[in-house]
């Protein structure tokens, strides 16, 4: 099953994507879960939507496509995960995650625009897998850490490079509406096994990424059991995995996204996260930056 958030008609919602479009989840479950969040907290939410006869009553190109959890409680984000990519910035490759954290607004949906900032030029992308976790795990051994995952999606990790100060990278990673999450959750149902799925990414239709997650330094299993040796883990909470190498600041010569541009990611088994590029100082900042729409948002 794949589940989407959203805006139709001005207000917030969240529904199960089929190929004729999406159905919506309808007033019953908002006012019991007002939002996807909070659905995948509730197993019993999540069973009996998979149990209902879905009829597709919205149309894809109707929505406007939220960050799959946009209330989300934490993003983990994970560097140098693959070793191609290891190798394209001159380190070796880490024994433990390198780990960084990643703001809820720096991130906008599907179709919408990321923002280049007006403080930079220097604009990257990185496609990743995202892990979204669907029940509490604190202490998880990795033999069960997949139990405790509600599904994959696609993610952009969009990265301001001159911003990236030595080896901190967090301020060149939280920049206003500069990465993307989408467009919708495929459960773990649909994927039991995340470690032989497909990462791409194109600039424009051309190919720039490619790995598959089998070449991960730290597979999922392993990130959500050291996760939860930090904290506890919540539904909701994202774990981003780490991008291939192929980035455009390590080409020669580099290249960084413009306004005008077109990223996807995709990943095999989920979908296509597709996003235009528009400069701050043209009102992208003002649109990214807009009040999300959804009820109850922590």
């Amino acid at each position: 099953m794949k589940l989407a958030s959203y805006v139709f008609d001005g207000k917030p919602s969240y529904g199960v994507v089929l190929d004729a479009g999406i159905a919506d989840a309808g007033a019953e479950y908002r006012r019991r879960f007002a939002t996807l969040k909070e659905l995948i907290a509730s197993r019993s939410g999540v069973d009996s939507l998979t149990e209902r006869d879905h009829k597709a009553d919205i149309a894809l190109e109707e929505v406007q496509f939220l960050p799959v959890i946009p209330d989300s409680g934490a993003i983990f984000c994970v560097g140098l995960n693959y070793a191609d990519h290891a190798r394209e910035t001159g380190r070796l490759l880490p024994t433990h995650p390198s780990t960084f954290l990643k703001l809820n607004r720096s991130l906008v949906g599907h179709r919408e625009a990321l923002t280049r900032p007006q403080a930079s030029d220097s604009f990257d992308w990185e496609a990743e897998l995202g892990v979204v976790i669907g029940r509490a795990a604190r202490h998880v051994e990795e033999s069960d850490a997949l139990s405790f995952v509600a599904g994959y999606t696609c993610l952009n990790d969009g990265s301001i490079r001159d911003w990236q100060h030595s080896r901190d990278v967090t301020q060149g990673k939280n920049f206003l509406g500069t990465g993307a999450c989408g467009p919708w959750l495929t459960t773990r149902d649909e994927i039991p096994d995340p470690g032989s799925l497909t990462v791409t990414s194109r600039l424009n239709g051309v190919e720039m990424q490619r790995a598959t997650t089998d070449n991960l330094v730290f597979s999922v299993r392993k990130l959500v059991s050291y996760y939860s040796t930090l904290t506890e883990l919540r539904p909701g909470d994202i774990i981003s995995t780490g991008t291939p190498g192929g980035v455009g600041h390590r080409r020669e010569p580099k290249i960084y996204l413009r306004p005008g541009d077109v990223i996807e990611v995709e990943i095999s088994r989920i979908g296509v996260l597709r996003n235009p590029v528009v400069d701050e100082a043209s009102g992208g900042a003002a649109r990214t930056a807009s009040p999300r729409l959804w009820a109850r948002a922590e």
